[in-house]
């Protein structure tokens, strides 16, 4: 791509953020953003980089009818070395198109996303904090935005990518969190798009989510669609059970988010000895495993909160403890493991992280 870049006068770039730990997730956003438009006929043209500000899209754009939208996330961190780092760019790159062809919007070029991230992280390195646990979110969007009624894919599209330093994205940090298992709502079905990162089906899940956060939890956990009787996901996570030295996950079924966190999980536990699974699990063996002692830890997975460990779930009004409300030795050791990898701390085997420029 020949990006255009339209420079900010010094003096019109917003200040830095004050404290690092303070930031929250999804607050803050930085000077630039990268927008790219798709018009049929003529293909994906003029790539640019300019200053953060609102979309131009009339109100019959399709996003706004029809629910055209797809979206990815991750992340940059600042090695202690003054590398920028990057962990598998190209795993989110497919997975985007992926989603674009489930939601029948043109697929944005695998080679374009990672080019378009590193043009835009290397312009932005100023905003990447470097406080412990804090990094650079990059969320690039792609929406339908031909200005027409009725049901149908738009004619014109908009990829942008916008950018915001993050600190924990749960409150309670690498902290046991608390689970409400949602047996009556259900997030997405097999055949559906549960395994396209739209935002249809985060709308789907927020009723749910507002019940659980009133009744004091930190999060749902999905059950199928057909049954109410197979765990399938949390709602910004991927669901993971450990007992003993194995590590299951239910498997991508069809209407479960393929993790990119959640593949690196599986690989890093299989290469540090650990027995994993994919398979169906259903709620009531988790129940009988907490209640026996042979489910003896539970964590989310996911890009925005890493690995955050489990410590409680509520089902049909019971509540039960998983490793008594504590983070778990493998929990730990996961979180410890990956977090090393993304920062740069630690030897890449697999290939993971990409350096794409320096401070």
């Amino acid at each position: 791509m020949n990006i255009k870049i339209e420079k900010i006068p010094e003096n019109e770039l917003k200040p830095l953020y004050q404290d690092p730990a303070q930031l929250g997730f999804g607050k803050v956003f930085t000077d630039y953003m990268f927008t790219m438009r798709y018009v049929k006929g003529k293909g994906w043209i003029e790539p640019k980089i300019g200053k953060y500000t609102s979309i131009p899209m009339g109100p019959a754009a399709v996003v706004l009818h029809y629910a055209q939208e797809i979206f990815e996330g991750l992340k940059a961190y600042a090695a202690e070395d003054g590398r920028i780092l990057l962990f598998r760019p190209e795993e989110n790159a497919k997975r985007m198109y992926d989603s674009a062809e489930k939601i029948c919007m043109p697929p944005f070029p695998v080679e374009y996303f990672v080019e378009a991230v590193t043009a835009l992280v290397n312009l932005e390195k100023r905003w990447i904090p470097k406080a412990p646990g804090t990094s650079l979110y990059v969320r690039p969007t792609l929406i339908g935005i031909g200005d027409a009624l009725g049901v149908h894919p738009a004619d014109e599209y908009l990829f942008f990518i916008i950018l915001t330093p993050v600190s924990a994205y749960f409150k309670e940090g690498f902290k046991p969190v608390s689970l409400y298992v949602e047996d009556f709502h259900v997030r997405a079905a097999v055949g559906g798009v549960g395994n396209a990162k739209t935002g249809a089906n985060y709308a789907a899940s927020l009723l749910a989510g507002a019940k659980a956060e009133q009744k004091g939890f930190s999060q749902v956990l999905w059950l199928d669609a057909r049954e109410r009787k197979y765990v399938e996901e949390v709602g910004a996570m991927n669901i993971f059970f450990v007992f003993g030295k194995k590590v299951v996950t239910p498997n991508l079924s069809g209407s479960i988010l393929p993790g990119i966190t959640r593949k690196s999980v599986l690989e890093l536990a299989k290469s540090l000895g650990y027995e994993v699974e994919e398979r169906p699990i259903s709620i009531d063996e988790v129940i009988a495993g907490i209640k026996d002692g042979t489910l003896t830890e539970s964590f989310g997975s996911g890009t925005a909160a890493v690995i955050s460990p489990v410590g409680s779930l509520n089902f049909e009004g019971d509540n039960y403890l998983v490793s008594n409300n504590q983070v778990g030795k493998v929990t730990e050791e996961l979180y410890i493991k990956l977090l090393d990898l993304q920062y740069g701390r630690a030897r890449d085997p697999f290939g993971w992280v990409k350096e794409i420029g320096r401070f």
